[in-house]
């Protein structure tokens, strides 16, 4: 119900022959295939030739450790790869275990590559008049994530570390407890922490010079850090928002998903909408991310039932009356 909207669903048993050739059917219309069984199992299959009959075809395979390797045979799992792709490492408070990401980073982040991926192949397409394999890893996702953490590791040869919701190389940029709760600061450069102190009344004690530069603040990153928790903590986080707001100093609240789902912003942008489901009635479902501005998408179709649309689409496919039935049939 979260991730179907604007599909069709369509059962084919792919170990039933009727299974395997309407699947190959749809596969000779299509533009793309996508598909995440563990590598060789379309082969096992049989199905390892879907572009045989149409050289245009882009197939796409998401895994957890991608079509080659020592590992490409085994499961992957979000939690799994979050791991051994070294986001845990990073999460979670300095002396705390290892967290993972409250999100299934590892899931999401390989289809949205798996997309990316598959764009791109139809654009080459259009040069080459030949469609190609995409190969996405749960794993090469999670790594490509590292960006900065990895090039710490190439500069020093030392192992990023843990650092809770506290940068490794701006300060102060963390999130700060305050009277009723906690919110988010930003200082990003000099400049800003300029504005910032002078948000907070410039107390002496922040107009230290080993404070003014960014190199010196993460240098005196304890000091500073417990100096200005200190002043956070008289009062509450709206009071730090306004002034902070008011000085041109990015900070934010931390909010609850409904507080986010209710928020004035993301309701401007739509990301909240509602469709119409045949059994549920009103469905709320979360809008869609990228604005076109001449082709602009839609949620135009609720999550289908499963397998409510089989017919409909073999008949399109142009499979006989007799052939949907013997589908049907397989699928059970």
């Amino acid at each position: 119900l979260s991730v179907n909207r604007n599909k069709r669903s369509v059962c084919l048993d792919l170990r039933s022959e009727v299974g395997k050739r309407a699947c190959r059917r749809l596969a000779d219309r299509a533009d793309v295939v996508v598909e995440n069984f563990r590598p060789g199992t379309l082969d096992r299959l049989g199905l390892g030739d879907l572009g045989a009959e149409n050289e245009q075809l882009i197939q796409v395979s998401i895994s957890g450790f991608g079509a080659t390797g020592p590992m490409r045979e085994r499961p992957g799992y979000d939690l799994l790869v979050q791991g051994m792709g070294g986001n845990m490492s990073i999460s979670g408070e300095k002396d705390g275990p290892p967290t993972k990401s409250g999100c299934s980073i590892g899931d999401l982040l390989a289809g949205i590559y798996a997309a990316h991926g598959a764009v791109l192949a139809l654009y080459a397409r259009t040069r080459t008049g030949r469609g190609q394999r995409v190969d996405v890893s749960m794993l090469d996702g999670q790594v490509s994530l590292l960006t900065y953490h990895a090039g710490i590791h190439f500069a020093t040869g030392n192992a990023p570390q843990r650092r809770g919701n506290a940068h490794p190389t701006i300060v102060p940029f963390r999130t700060f407890l305050a009277s009723d709760g906690h919110f988010n600061l930003a200082v990003g450069n000099d400049g800003i922490w300029q504005r910032c102190v002078s948000a907070l009344g410039s107390p002496d004690v922040l107009m230290d010079p080993t404070y003014e530069k960014n190199v010196d603040r993460v240098i005196n990153r304890d000091s500073l850090e417990a100096i200005l928790a200190a002043i956070f903590s008289e009062a509450p986080v709206s009071h730090w928002l306004e002034i902070l707001e008011v000085a041109d100093v990015p900070c934010g609240p931390i909010l609850t998903v409904p507080e986010v789902l209710s928020h004035p912003q993301v309701i401007a942008r739509e990301m909240v909408t509602e469709v119409q489901h045949p059994e549920i009635g009103p469905l709320p479902q979360l809008g869609i991310p990228i604005r076109l501005s001449e082709t602009p998408g839609g949620i135009s179709g609720a999550p289908p039932l499963l397998g409510a649309d089989t017919r409909e689409v073999l008949e399109e496919a142009g499979l006989a009356p007799d052939e949907i039935e013997a589908v049907l049939a397989a699928e059970g």
